[in-house]
């Protein structure tokens, strides 16, 4: 594995991290508790440290998996959770208010078992919320100790620029893979410029690019991958499709040349990968270590399905 710093520590993390949304299986066709726990020993043994989770991964079940799974050896580990989703009366809303978040908190450090969450996020902005006072809480909780890093997801750079002159912000989390490189535009150099690390999601474009997918795949009502995913439909899921497989063409297997692609761009911090199985993350941890080749970058660089 290699590993990159953590901005404004002494932190390595790992540049493969583990994604946990899958955890619980509500929203990604079924999990077992047992495997998602053999994931995370899985993942210590490969050298991942980066494990990234949320409240709203299946209402609190993820973290608490990751909290069970982590019981014994919490300094192996950089526990990133977030902030911000809100479940009541069978609907989900935005809440970055300063009761919310002190509520949230204490509840993440319940579940994930642990004093202190490494990395705090804000899931996705709060237009009913002035992202300031939420800024102004995550500081003095950072200040209290309960958390150490403030983080954002999701968020533009008008957002970002208005959250930064509260508190200091480490690390932005947004979709980016060979399928959805609008980050490059001018969020990546804006994070380069400030020195805020970048932490890639949704880099196997909901697993369309480990190329298991022949054929269009039927999902469940409540399955993630068909309502936050684009690539599984008419031609956005031709176009993913052939990508697979020039990336099988590759010499490894696509979910890592996938996943390769991502890390290997200035100014990535880690790259976040889910896993059902210890099998699938230990795969996953293949994508560090080595290298595409220079016309391999530059054929990924073309296959954005944007504007598909």
């Amino acid at each position: 594995m290699q590993y990159q710093t953590f901005p404004g520590s002494k932190q390595e993390i790992s540049v493969i991290g583990l994604g946990t949304w899958v955890f619980g299986g509500e929203h990604w066709g079924g999990g077992n508790p047992a495997d998602s726990r053999r994931v995370v020993e899985a993942a210590m043994e490969a050298g991942i440290n980066f494990i990234d989770t949320a409240p709203f991964y299946s209402n609190g079940i993820a973290e608490q998996i990751v909290g069970e799974a982590i019981q014994g050896r919490r300094d192996k580990f950089f526990i990133a959770t977030k902030c911000g989703i809100i479940r009541e009366n069978g609907r989900i809303r935005h809440d970055l208010s300063a009761a919310s978040v002190l509520k949230e908190v204490d509840a993440s450090l319940s579940r994930l078992q642990c004093d202190v969450i490494d990395l705090y996020q804000c899931h996705w902005p709060d237009p009913d919320v002035l992202i300031e006072r939420t800024m102004e809480i995550l500081f003095k909780l950072q200040g209290s100790g309960k958390i150490r890093h403030i983080g954002m997801c999701n968020a533009d750079i008008s957002l970002l620029e208005r959250a930064r002159r509260v508190a200091p912000v480490s690390t932005l989390q947004m979709q980016y893979s060979l399928l959805q490189q609008e980050a490059e535009k001018e969020i990546l150099p804006y994070c380069l410029e400030h020195g805020i690390g970048f932490i890639a999601y949704g880099a196997l474009g909901g697993g369309i690019l480990t190329g298991k997918y022949r054929s269009y795949p039927q999902f469940g009502k409540q399955d993630a991958r068909k309502r936050f995913y684009r690539f599984f439909e008419g031609d956005a899921f031709g176009h993913a499709y052939r990508v697979a497989q020039m990336l099988e063409s590759f010499g490894h297997p696509s979910s890592q040349s996938a996943l390769n692609w991502v890390r290997g761009k200035k100014g990535v911090l880690t790259v976040l990968a889910g896993a059902r199985t210890h099998l699938q993350l230990k795969e996953n941890a293949g994508a560090a270590g080595w290298s595409l080749s220079e016309r391999e970058y530059a054929l990924c660089g073309q296959t954005s399905a944007e504007g598909v």
